[in-house]
Formats: C-alpha cells, structure tokens, sequence
C-alpha cells in the first residue's frame, strides 16, 4: 500500500521542539490519563512563533510512546497540499486504518462501492468515513480505540475560514454527542472566526481551551538550542571557541523573551552562505537590538520580530525590492516558483538572485526551474507583509497588490484582442485540438514583455492568467468597480481557449477562491462575472450548481472534470464538449450534433455494431480474469 499521507504526518523532530516537552506537561492533553471517559476537544490558542506546533508535535511523541495517538494532522499555508480541508478527514481515517484491521476493512468495503466518498461535503466524509464505520465495529474493538487522542495543528492555516469553523463544529458535536470514541487536541492561532466558534454554546461545553503564552520559562531551552546551533556555526566557519561569547547568547536569550521564531530567524540570519560571514552577520544583529531595545523596550518579542522583518526587506536593494515582492506575493498562492518565473520572465539563475536576500526567513528548494519550491520558514513572515500597519512601504496587499492586478489586467486585454485563435474566429463545431495550439508563437505580447529563454510564450499567458484570477480571490483584497468593470469586459471563453485550444488544461482557481473572488467583487457586478447556477449544458443531466464564469455566450465552466481540465461551455455557434462527460461531473444525454459527414457514419452503423457485440463476448470472458489482477486497496486513494 503507498502512503499519500507523508505531508500531514509528524514531522521530524527538530531543535524549536523543545518547549513542547514542558508545555505537555503543562497542558490538558498531558493530563489525559487522568481525566474521565467523557470525549474532549481541547482548543489551544497563542500568538505567531510561540511554539504552537512544537507543542502538538511533541504531545504528539509522547502520546505515541503512550499508544495513546491515533492520527495527526498539521495543517500548513504554504504548502499547497497539507491546506486543503478536504484531504483532512481522510487523512485522519487513512491512520486510523493503520491502528484497527477491522476499521480499516469497513473503510476498504465503503470506498470500492463509493470511491468518491473523499469527495462529499466535510460532514459527510465524516459521517461516512467516521461515525458509521465505528458504529459497525464489535464491542471489543471500539473500546480498544475509545480515549485515543487525535491532533490537529494550525487549524488557522487550514484553507478557507468557513471550512475551518465548520471542522470545529463537526468535532464537538461529535464529542457532544458521543458518535466518536476519541479525545482532540486542536492548535490554532486565535482567529476571529475560530474563537467566535468556540465561544457558542455548542462548542464551549465540551471544549476546554488554553492560551499558550510567551513563557521566561523556557529561556534555558533557548539557551541550550542557542549554544547547539553556534557551535555548528562555528566548526562550519573556523571560528574561535570563544565565540559567540557567553554576553551575546545571554543577550539573545533576553531579546528572544520565549519567543522561537524570533530566536530560529536570527540564527539563519547569521548562517546567510551570501554574506560576509556569520561574524559581521551577528555584528549587524547586535547593532539592531541596540537599536530597536529603544523603542519597543523589553519583553516584547512579538514588537521586535516586525523590527527585524522590516530590517531585513531593507537590505534588498532598492532596484530589486518590486520584483522580489511580487515574487513574494505570488509564492504566498502557490510555492511552485515556476509561476512568478514564467509571470515575471526571470530566469532560474535571476529568481536565485532575488531570494537569496531574504534566505533567513524563506527556503528555496530543487536543482531546476521546473521543481523549485519556495516555502517560508513561518508563515509570521507572509503576515507581516500583508499587513500595511506592521510592514508600512513594504506591504505586499492593498494598493501594491491593486497595482499589479490592474497592470495584469491590462496586459491580458491587450494579448487576448490582438491574439487569434479562440470563438471570437467562429471554430466550427467539429473542431479538434491540434499541435498548433501547443505553438506559442502566435501570441502578441505588449512592447516590453519580459520573457527568459526558460519560458515559453504559451507559459507566460498561462501563468499570467493563473496569477490575475489568484490576485482577483486574494482574501480581503476588495476589487473597485472600474476594476471590475474592466474585467467584465474581457473575452472569458477566448482568454482560455488560447491556452489549450477548447479542452485547456489550466488549474484555475480552487472552490475557496471562486467564493473570494465573488465576494471581492462589487454586488452589481458579481453575477457579470462570476456566479453560481445550475449546470446549463445542453444534455447534462445533473441537478447541480457549478460556478460560471462570464455571461451570455461567452462562459466558461470552473468545475473541472475527472481529468482536472476545466471545458469551456457548449455553445451551438462554438465548440460542442465531447460526448459522455459534462464539466460539471455529470453524464451526458444523447445530444446530436450535426456534421457534414453523418450520413457516412450512418453508413458504417451495421458494421460496428457487430464489431462491438464480439468485443463485448471478449470482455465478458476476461472479467474475472481482470478482477483479479486489478484487486486494489481502494485506502490507497483516500488522500488523493
């Protein structure tokens, strides 16, 4: 059996998990032994950088050696599969599998006769995944299973608010109710809405929560992690044994105020490969905290942190500071460092070159354009960019980000009225993709796109269009109505069309952010640009909603099909979809489409009907054959 699961296990242990080993013996969940049978769900709020998935992660160790875990989950915002809330149930039945034959059996069972299960609404996964699978279970098995703890970290780093007050709600009535034998143990940050959930009555009663504070008694685990981490400094470096002196680790320790991001960024900061050495890098952070100690005084890390941040982005030069935060800006939508690339028509070698001055706080992974990742250390850093009242001149939302939507904007005008190809030249219905649309060279770029040798022109609109619609979603990010207008205005079934002819094959945008980017638009022009309606494809036979895109004869359909293509919608003067499957997942009826040549496949009819009576006899006789040789694990696909 694979396991697709890696990204939302525990994670190796590394130096900043000390100060879950106290916190455990602090918190709740490390008195679980002593409480009673009663199921618990256990919130656990605190500021950024205080250690919060230390605490899970080595509450998560303890109860291992215990027998006490069952599953974890450690959600992360930068990184594009381990956000996702609807991979979160099950991959927390994908591990309890791993602990209960019998369940995982009951699970294996559901999922050969409904494999899109993983597929369903949150409370149904967990109803059918969960509750009704452990209500099958013999007497002996669940109790077995009854006080096991399961963890989930970062709730606030999980995609989409509503999605994360709806998984809070699921789990106390679950515990409310009884339907689950197991204890939770939930890490957020306190976000609004998730302390809002907590706080109602349904909630708060089987809830027990915790702040995790900025706590001085972790000061000697700081030290020793201090200590550890100079010492590999300087036996890289050849530096005396002497240094960083016993002064400057106590000052570290002081300034650090229990505080773990602050602490781990300086020690990278110091370690910067590009520097002058980690001499002159700690020089620099000692002359910063003389000077910010000033004005934010002591005790207050949180302060100091934004301080350092800010001192950081200023060491960009000035000729570079707009690209990098634009790169910034895209990789906090997506890691895959292609994308502000091919957009920005930067070459791999160019891209190094912008990141390499902020390496202390982010991590640039892979050896070629087309696997390289950036994912920042902590996602404090991402949340001091977009907020204006901490970064000031270096915020990367508001008016920086409206800038470069609208520039984009235009751009995408320009490339799309004065490209051909697509509906607006009137393809006929029995059109077919052919190599050209893999041809690039048609696309009219404005005067001065920049473009590497690296980059496709067929890359640099796809990539451009992806960015646009992300930049449009971004939470909280309002569009104006001249903006949006404008957008109106644009050819949506020929924006798409000429990336892949009519089957184009671009991830677009995820459910999160069609409902963001419906939101960010003024009211008068939603239902102009993006809506929500029942399927309008001619045959389909769903009686479903799908998010559209466009208006009149010009719309596109953003649910993609089983493929993860998005198609563009029927349209009796277009492009007809392929016979069978509809965008919105459902079947097709028979729908005719008349072509010149329907009277030769009239023709051919008696023939073929023959040749598909003997293919079936064949099958017939190899189903049993084949059924053995497929026998899968269908558990396998639970987090797919």
């Amino acid at each position: 059996m694979r396991s697709t699961t890696r990204s939302l296990a525990i994670p190796h242990r590394n130096a900043i998990s000390a100060p879950g080993r106290n916190i455990l013996r602090r918190s709740p969940i490390g008195r679980l032994d002593s409480r009673s049978a009663k199921n618990l769900c256990y919130g656990c709020g605190g500021r950024l950088g205080l250690g919060k998935t230390a605490v899970a992660q080595s509450s998560a160790e303890a109860l291992k050696l215990l027998d006490k875990l069952l599953a974890t989950l450690f959600f992360s915002r930068s990184s594009t599969d381990r956000d996702d809330p609807r991979r979160a149930i099950p991959s927390l039945v994908y591990q309890i599998t791993t602990h209960c034959a019998q369940f995982a059996n009951i699970i294996d069972e559901r999922l050969r006769k409904d494999r899109s299960l993983t597929t369903k609404a949150l409370s149904t996964q967990f109803d059918e995944l969960l509750v009704n699978p452990l209500s099958q279970l013999d007497a002996a098995t669940r109790t077995s299973l009854k006080g096991g703890v399961i963890i989930i970290d970062g709730l606030d780093e999980c995609r989409g608010t509503a999605e994360q007050c709806e998984i809070i709600r699921i789990i106390a009535a679950s515990a409310r109710n009884g339907t689950t034998p197991f204890r939770w143990f939930i890490t957020s940050r306190p976000e609004d809405p998730i302390i809002r959930t907590m706080n109602t009555p349904s909630v708060s009663s089987v809830v027990h929560s915790f702040e995790l504070p900025v706590s001085r008694e972790i000061d000697h685990e700081i030290l020793l992690y201090l200590v550890s981490e100079f010492k590999k400094i300087r036996e890289s470096h050849g530096l005396p044994e002497a240094w960083p002196s016993e002064e400057v680790l106590a000052l570290l320790v002081e300034r650090g105020a229990g505080l773990w991001i602050y602490v781990s960024t300086i020690v990278r900061f110091v370690n910067d490969e590009n520097s002058l050495g980690p001499e002159d890098q700690l020089d620099i952070v000692l002359r910063f905290i003389g000077d910010v100690s000033k004005k934010v005084g002591p005790n207050n890390p949180l302060a100091e942190m934004d301080f350092f941040y800010a001192m950081i982005m200023q060491r960009v030069p000035s000729d570079m500071l707009e690209i990098l935060r634009r790169i910034v800006l895209i990789c906090s939508m997506s890691k895959w460092v292609r994308i502000p690339g091919a957009v920005l028509g930067l070459s791999e070698r160019q891209l190094r070159r912008y990141c390499v001055f902020i390496q202390s706080v982010m991590e640039l992974k892979g050896a070629t354009m087309a696997d390289l990742e950036l994912n920042f250390y902590h996602t404090s850093f991402d949340d001091y960019l977009m907020d204006r009242k901490r970064s000031g001149a270096m915020c990367v939302s508001g008016e920086f980000l409206f800038r470069w939507r609208n520039e984009l904007l235009e751009w995408l005008h320009f490339v799309c009225s004065r490209t051909k190809g697509g509906v607006s030249e009137q393809l006929p219905s029995t059109f077919v993709i052919t190599d050209s649309f893999s041809d690039s060279s048609h696309f009219k770029f404005p005067a001065g796109t920049a473009l590497s040798e690296e980059t496709s022109r067929l890359d640099r609109y796809e990539f451009t269009v992806q960015v646009f619609w992300q930049l449009c979603a971004y939470e909280g990010q309002k569009i104006d109505v001249s903006t949006a207008e404008s957008i109106s205005k644009l050819p949506f079934r020929k924006m798409f069309i000429l990336i892949d002819g009519p089957m184009y094959r671009i991830f677009l945008l995820t459910d999160f952010d069609r409902k963001r980017l419906w939101q960010n638009l003024p009211i008068e022009f939603r239902d102009k640009i993006i809506r929500k309606e029942m399927c309008p494809s001619p045959g389909c036979i769903a009686a479903k909603y799908v998010w559209i895109l466009g208006r009149g004869g010009d719309e596109v359909h953003l649910n993609p099909d089983e493929k993860g293509r998005l198609w563009v919608r029927y349209d009796p003067n277009g492009i007809p979809l392929p016979a069978g499957n509809c965008p919105c997942g459902a079947q097709f009826q028979d729908v005719e489409y008349e072509t010149d040549d329907e009277s030769d496949d009239d023709d051919d009819s008696d023939d073929s009907d023959g040749e598909e009576e003997e293919e079936e006899e064949n099958e017939d006789e190899g189903e049993d054959e084949d059924e053995e040789k497929s026998k899968m694990n269908f558990l396998d696909e639970i987090t797919c």
